[in-house]
């Protein structure tokens, strides 16, 4: 029979949040969870407790929100809860050698890829992106690199052509804590083979910014629509409308388009559901978007879009011509 262990938890967002609910609902104690300070949210701009923090409290759990692990009171504070193993989820704080020595299991990482594939902050938009067909979550020792630790287990699941970001997300954080409970009942009882990361087949996966979101009509309709999709909920993929900031929430490429003639960019004749824009090398293939965002509104399918703001929207428009950077 397998015991149970001292958990210390430490996340931050909701993918660390269904983490530590998993852990919650099984057999091992969570002793004590950490979270990043609270940060200012909302139009009031009010500080606000991270989802893990929000979970925590509610089952009673002592939070500790320090600004770095790096101070010798903070992990002194942190081993005087004597854990068994640490689980870090998205936590956003790095952990020194010091903390990683802490627990007698070490120090284990939910990542949402299938390293060494996608090493880094943006895991799951940068598969979306890149096209890949599968995406995944790996449960990993930790060590001092960058998501570079052996793999105890993973779990995989499909990206498809629809997949958008969001919903690889919530996935992923559902499968993310069962695999780490499974993880954890198979340490706590006859443990688990730690396999090395290949060297080969390395990518880092960068952060997310709000300028890369906007789209660039020359490059091709797959590619585009690849783009829409991961970065939806966020940052959501943008373009210009009059000097209008467009955003573009769903979008597919035209299965069989004809070369259209138009310029990159340019706002085709439009079907009842969508938005036809060419792009591509010289205009060669078209992007159709299907669900879309004008300022001061909420996101539409074209189909409303068209029947409220169809003004907006004449054949012959040219797309991002104002976008800098």
């Amino acid at each position: 029979m397998t015991r149970s262990l001292r958990v210390v938890f430490a996340g931050t967002p909701d993918f660390a949040a269904e983490s530590l609910r998993a852990l919650l609902a099984g057999r091992h104690e969570v002793v004590a969870v950490y979270t990043q300070p609270d940060r200012p949210a909302g139009r009031g701009r009010k500080l606000t407790p991270s989802p893990v923090k929000a979970l925590a409290l509610e089952h009673g759990l002592p939070v500790h929100q320090p600004a770095s692990l790096k101070a010798e009171d903070a992990q002194h504070e942190l081993a005087a809860y004597r854990p068994d193993i640490m689980v870090v989820v998205a936590y956003g704080l790095l952990l020194p050698q010091a903390v990683l020595d802490i627990p007698r299991l070490g120090c284990l990482n939910v990542h949402a890829s299938l390293l060494p594939r996608w090493r880094g902050a943006a895991p799951i938009q940068r598969a979306i992106e890149a096209g890949d067909r599968e995406s995944g979550v790996a449960i990993m020792q930790m060590d001092a690199g960058l998501d570079t630790g052996d793999v105890l287990l993973e779990r995989h699941t499909p990206i498809t052509a629809t997949t958008t970001g969001g919903e690889l997300h919530d996935r992923l954080a559902t499968l993310g804590g069962e695999a780490l409970a499974e993880a954890l009942d198979a340490l706590a009882g006859d443990g688990l083979a730690a396999t090395p990361q290949p060297d080969s087949g390395v990518t880092y996966a960068a952060k997310l910014s709000k300028a890369e979101a906007a789209l660039d009509f020359s490059r091709p309709a797959a590619e585009l629509a690849a783009r829409v999709r991961a970065f939806n909920p966020w940052p959501v993929a943008w373009t210009r409308l009059d000097g209008d900031t467009l955003r573009l929430w769903l979008a597919e490429s035209e299965s069989a388009p004809s070369a259209t003639g138009a310029a990159p960019g340019t706002l085709l004749e439009s079907a009842p559901d969508a938005l036809r824009i060419a792009c591509g090398p010289e205009g060669r293939e078209v992007l159709r978007v299907t669900r879309a965002q004008l300022p001061g509104g909420k996101p539409l399918a074209v189909r409303d879009l068209l029947n409220a703001r169809g003004e907006r929207f004449a054949a012959g428009q040219r797309l991002g011509e104002t976008i800098h950077g």
